[in-house]
Order: C-alpha cells, then sequence, then structure tokens
C-alpha cells in the first residue's frame, strides 16, 4: 500500500530487539495521530457499513495497523487512515450483504441519535447507498461526502481517477431521489417530532392525520427479535390504521420519550417501551408532512443507546 508521500514501510518489531510486541511508548506515538481522526474515520465506516459495531471494529483494526506502520514515511496521515478504514470497509461489505439477505423484515441502518446533524447524509440516502455496488459507495462518500480528491479515491479504490469519476456519477443518479427535496428547518423538525410523539402516544389520531402525507409509509426494524411489521406499511390509510391498534397498546401499557433529537440526519426521538426495550423513531419530512417513518427495535442495533 503506497502512503501519500510515498511508498508504505511496515515496522518489523523482533528485528528491533522488541519481542515482536508494541511498547506503550509506540502505542502513545501512534494514539496522538490518530485520535483526533477517529471520530471523522468512524464516519467513513459507518455510512458504508451502517452498522455502529462494526464500524468500531473497522476503526479499531485500522489503528492495529496504524501501530504496525512506518509512521515516519506517511505525509497525510488522514488521507492514508480514510484509504485503511475504506479498504476494509470494503472486505467487510460482502459479509454483511450475505447477512442482510436473510434478514428478517426490511433492514435499517444502526441508529445514531446527535442534537444536531453531523452531515447531510440521512437515514433515506443511507437506504439508498445500500443499493449501490460497493466501490459506487465507496467512491460517492469519499468524494462527494468527505471531500476527498478523486486522485485519492483512485488510490484507495485500485481504479484511474477517470473510473472513479464514472462511479461517482452513477452514484448520484442513483441516490438523487434520497435527497430531501426541501430542508426541514431543525427547529420545526423537533417541533414535528415532538407533536408526532404526543399525538401516536395518546391515540389523537385527527392531529396524526393531519401531519402524514397521502403516500407515508412506515418501515419497521424488529430484525426477528421484536415485534415489527414485516413488510414496509405504505399509504395513509393503512398507516392510519396501525397508529389506531398501537394507540390502545400505548394507552394500556404505555411509552415513555427519553429524549428527542436527530436520528441519521432526521427529526425523530428515543423511547422507553413497555417491553423495557428502548426503540427510535425517525421521520421523513416533506414541507410539514411526514412522507417516511423509520422504527428501529432490533435490540443489538440500539445496545449502544443504552
Amino acid at each position: 500500500m503506497e502512503s501519500p508521500g510515498g511508498r508504505l514501510r511496515s515496522v518489523d518489531r523482533t528485528r528491533s530487539g522488541q519481542g515482536g510486541g508494541v511498547t506503550l511508548h509506540e502505542h502513545q506515538g501512534a494514539a496522538e495521530t490518530f485520535d483526533p481522526l477517529r471520530p471523522k474515520l468512524f464516519r467513513v465506516a459507518y455510512r458504508m457499513l451502517g452498522s455502529v459495531a462494526d464500524a468500531a471494529d473497522v476503526v479499531q483494526d485500522a489503528f492495529i495497523r496504524w501501530m504496525g506502520t512506518d509512521r515516519a514515511a506517511v505525509r497525510e496521515p488522514e488521507a492514508f487512515l480514510r484509504r485503511t478504514v475504506t479498504r476494509l470497509c470494503l472486505d467487510r461489505i460482502k459479509s454483511a450483504r450475505h447477512r442482510r439477505e436473510t434478514y428478517i423484515g426490511p433492514w435499517l441502518p444502526d441508529p445514531v441519535v446527535e442534537e444536531a446533524p453531523d452531515d447531510d447524509v440521512t437515514l433515506p440516502l443511507m437506504l439508498a447507498l445500500e443499493r449501490l455496488s460497493p466501490l459506487e459507495r465507496a467512491a460517492f462518500l469519499l468524494h462527494d461526502v468527505f471531500g476527498a480528491s478523486f486522485e485519492e479515491v483512485a488510490g484507495t479504490l485500485d481504479r484511474d481517477p477517470a473510473a472513479c469519476r464514472q462511479l461517482a456519477a452513477r452514484a448520484r443518479d442513483h441516490v438523487r431521489a434520497a435527497r430531501p427535496r426541501f430542508q426541514v428547518e431543525q427547529q420545526r423538525g423537533l417541533e414535528i417530532a415532538n407533536a408526532f410523539f404526543t399525538a401516536s402516544r395518546t391515540g389523537d389520531l385527527t392531529a396524526l392525520g393531519a401531519m402524514l402525507a397521502d403516500d407515508v409509509s412506515i418501515h419497521s426494524d424488529g430484525g426477528g427479535k421484536r415485534a415489527a411489521a414485516v413488510r414496509l406499511v405504505h399509504g395513509f390509510r393503512h398507516v392510519m390504521k396501525l397508529h389506531k391498534s398501537l394507540a390502545v397498546l400505548f394507552r394500556k401499557y404505555g411509552s415513555h420519550l427519553l429524549r428527542a433529537g436527530f436520528v441519521n440526519g432526521l427529526p425523530g426521538f428515543v423511547t422507553m417501551e413497555a417491553d423495557g426495550e428502548i426503540q427510535t423513531t425517525a421521520l421523513e419530512i416533506d414541507g410539514d408532512r411526514i412522507v417516511a417513518i423509520y422504527i428501529t427495535r432490533n435490540p443489538d442495533k440500539l445496545r449502544h443507546l443504552h
């Protein structure tokens, strides 16, 4: 693997008389460069994989490799580490896709809850990225989202820059529909999320219906481990019918709001449900109407939120 500043040389610990281990000094030296970049590297891995646990594993693998690298030969650590993380993600995508082919019900990426959106990669866009080839996804994310040059993308993907431009262009064509047509002001989005929670939990179907678009849909991810719709619920009438049934359960067993925020870039909230487990709800809003509701109930995807 080449660093931006020349060919990478790994350090042979055994020949240097260190018994093959990594000293505390070496660990600290590697961490001084790596730790400030860790949040950015995690975002790259998470956007590629859609899994918080897998992204954390990839970032840690990248750190281990960084400790064994001749770091003096790397002129641009951020570019080098972004390349390392992307390649590790590409290695994992095949097995991840196999798991999703056998997944029970709709698959949603692990929810990341923030006080404010970190970037414009929202949940619908992440779902659109899932339909791309791994190379298209990598080219789009590296260049369009994280601002890498096509020369860097080419080095990461072992393609020439022109081919990487084509990959990114194809990706843009595929994901264009997932980009929001109208950006909802953040405070307004949170107001709608809070109003949705209140109406859905109290059974105020009149208020709830006034918030929903005619073609609204519900995507509910239980992963076969908690009760959830195994198919997409689409259309105003079907969504209202489901919420009429849910309102009875909410009134009987309760649903406690833990916090409102942005779930994968969309206004939403985290709740504690009657079974003692949390769930997240994210709302895709067009204008002042909710066009999609994304509910994550799979406990494996919610552990990092406890």
